[in-house]
């Protein structure tokens, strides 16, 4: 029995793990050099659905999608449902065929998922341009929640379960397993690094090389107008960028938490992406938004709308965060070495997995199987690859 564990990380996953591992009986001790969620996860955008195509990624999903509602039941955490469409446009056959193929193996899954064409689309969705989409897609088991208000809650449990949760904490790894802070060197009987973006340069300190990439993506809010509300949450495939409405309670001014507190806010739009492919520097990279990025959101959220619907007249706040890439473009999630776990490389779907995923790697911190194609020690470390964004459709 492993009696003493140790997480670095306080995002969605972190916490989650944390938790597990409580309720569990393990004394657990979560160690964040910030505040909870105050990287990746105070920064996402707070989408959830189930519609995936592959087996284990819709098992993941469905899983997640449940625990979000169960806390949600028990909880102030907020889960909005709301459905989820994405879609590609008139000459971009690469995408509008994978849309196509997708969709039937979704519902073979069980996912409540629908094939459009432009004029069901229209029907569904009024509000949305489709002169000039090629197909679309439907998932109604989708959500819209608050990142940082998950992690606030599910930290509070975690709390209240006998975790110690250590925020303004800078740790260190040791393959010991050991953790070492300003404080001096503890040793536990296994440590897991879910530490988002930082979790490659952790590892790397302790000797232990895994093929982790960071890559920046942006989002900026628009100004409220009359039609946000009735939106769905989009992803455009052909244009490469999303939206999402806004809930009625919001984080911070950069995404950021409030430590679960929430104030009223307007409608608008969420829109997202504008990605750079690229590695970036954990401790060295711009968190503010390009104006170029900002500029062409609004331009394309006002092509997508319908013509007699009145888009943003602007936007707000904007800001920049940063996903993790792997080369097979699954996670990293499980035992590196001997009691040393990982749980990273979510391309952008980590919060939307968290609850599913966080007690998965708890679990094998204790002695349960874990999912074989997430398996860490599937590369070497040191693989060259290219980064390719988690919101895609190929």
């Amino acid at each position: 029995m492993t009696d003493s564990v140790a997480v670095v990380g306080g995002g969605a996953v972190g916490v989650t793990a944390a938790l597990s591992l409580a309720d569990r009986g393990a004394a657990v001790t979560l160690f964040e050099r910030d505040e909870i969620a105050a990287e990746s996860t105070g920064r996402a955008a707070g989408i959830c659905y189930d519609a995936f195509a592959g087996r284990t990624d819709a098992t993941v999903a469905g899983r997640a999608m449940t625990h979000f509602r169960d806390l949600a039941a028990e909880t102030r955490f907020a889960f909005t449902d709301h459905p989820y469409v994405w879609l590609a446009r008139t000459g971009d056959e690469t995408r509008a065929d994978a849309i196509r193929e997708q969709v039937p193996r979704m519902r073979e899954r069980g996912r409540d998922v629908t094939l459009l064409d432009p004029s069901a689309l229209a029907a569904e969705c009024p509000g949305l341009a489709t002169d000039d989409v090629a197909v679309a897609a439907i998932a109604r088991d989708a959500a819209l929640a608050d990142p940082a208000e998950y992690a606030a809650v599910v930290a509070e449990r975690a709390r209240a379960a006998g975790a110690t949760i250590r925020t303004e904490t800078e740790a260190r790894v040791k393959t010991d397993p050991a953790v070492e802070t300003a404080a001096g060197t503890e040793r536990f009987d296994a440590v897991l690094v879910a530490a988002g973006a930082h979790t490659r340069h952790l590892l790397a300190e302790a000797g232990v090389a895994v093929p982790i990439k960071a890559y920046r993506v942006q989002a900026t809010v628009t100004d409220p107008f009359p039609a946000s509300a009735e939106l769905p949450t989009l992803y455009d495939a052909t244009q490469e960028f999303y939206w999402r409405p806004r809930e009625v309670c919001e984080g911070g001014h950069d995404g950021r938490p409030t430590g679960g507190r929430r104030r009223p806010r307007e409608g608008g739009l969420l829109v997202g992406d504008g990605t750079e492919k690229r590695d970036f520097d954990p401790e060295d990279w711009d968190r503010t938004a390009d104006d170029a990025f900002v500029a062409s959101a609004i331009d394309r959220v006002d092509a997508a709308l319908a013509s007699d619907a009145d888009g943003p007249a602007g936007s707000g706040r904007a800001w920049a965060g940063l996903c993790t890439a792997t080369p097979d473009r699954d996670p990293l999630q499980g035992e590196l070495e001997s009691d040393l776990f990982v749980a990273a490389g979510w391309h952008g779907h980590g919060f939307m997995r968290a609850p599913a995923l966080g007690r998965t790697v708890a679990g094998q911190m204790l002695g349960d199987d874990g999912i074989d194609a997430f398996d860490p020690r599937r590369f070497d470390g040191d693989e060259a690859f290219a980064v390719v964004e988690g919101m895609t459709v190929d």
